[in-house]
């Protein structure tokens, strides 16, 4: 067995090496046990050489280059994402049970939903702490539940340690998601781990399942596994979208909804 300083070494070239790496991965291609690993990865991300996630690392500030703020990403796109909004909410009807995922898109989701005065007794669960307090003003019309779990600055999002405890245990008849890529083969992908991660297990919680995503996200495959296209009813994106972009996934057997942005003033 290598001594620490070589074995640390290694480890922080695999991380490099592969963009993300596994715990057990590591442990199995280094020969050590998961804790060893464990506390190598603490080591090496207090020297500033890799960031650890959920379940493995990743190089330092590959997450940063490729993600933007939620606050960023909010002033792009806006009317695609109010068009897409205004589309995704006329999908809910009172009395039913929302997974309403993080992000830019499904913020404003959120917003279209509160201006809805028709829905009534709706129950929704979020992992976003933005979109919690955006829906607060529909109470008591809406019950909003939060998952828990560990705060997310970039996106205010929560994350697991305890993200998916509740997941584990709800049912829920519509999850909204979103997603920074989207690809016939590859399906519904995201930039961040421990989002997707997230992600997945809204896909598994709901009966039905609708992907809202402006048309930048089309064609784009990032790090993360959400959902593959046969697991979601409905892909609603903008008419920015090109033939090229939206045939691929139509002949996957996506149901893809272009929102005119003239709805939108």
């Amino acid at each position: 067995m290598d001594a620490a300083p070589q074995r640390r070494e290694r480890l922080a070239g695999l991380v490099a090496d592969r963009g993300f790496a596994r715990v057990v991965d590591l442990a199995r291609t280094l020969d050590v046990s998961e804790v060893t690993v464990r506390t190598d990865l603490a080591a090496l991300e207090t020297e500033g050489r890799l960031t650890r996630v959920h379940g493995g690392a990743m190089p330092r500030g590959l997450v940063a280059e490729r993600e933007s703020s939620l606050e960023q990403s909010r002033t792009r796109l806006t009317r695609a994402k109010q068009a897409i909004a205004a589309e995704t909410a006329t999908r809910v009807r009172s009395g039913e049970s929302i997974l309403l995922d993080v992000g830019s898109t499904t913020l404003a989701v959120a917003h279209a939903l509160v201006a809805r005065r028709d829905l009534s007794e709706l129950v929704i669960v979020t992992n976003g702490l933005a979109i919690a307090l955006a829906l607060e003003p529909a109470i008591p019309r809406f019950t909003v539940v939060v998952t828990g779990g560990t705060v997310r600055s970039l996106q205010h999002s929560l994350v697991n340690p305890l993200a998916t405890t509740l997941l584990d245990d709800v049912r829920v008849d519509l999850a909204i998601l979103g997603a920074t890529g989207i690809d016939a083969e590859a399906g519904a992908t995201n930039v961040n781990l421990p989002e997707a991660e997230v992600k997945r297990r809204m896909v598994a919680s709901a009966a039905r399942r609708v992907l809202a995503a402006d048309s930048s996200k089309l064609g784009q495959v990032h790090l993360g596994r959400v959902a593959a296209l046969d697991e979601l009813d409905e892909l609603i994106t903008d008419d920015r979208a090109t033939a090229a972009q939206l045939d691929p996934l139509r002949a996957a057997g996506l149901t893809v909804t272009p929102v005119a942005l003239s709805r939108v003033q």
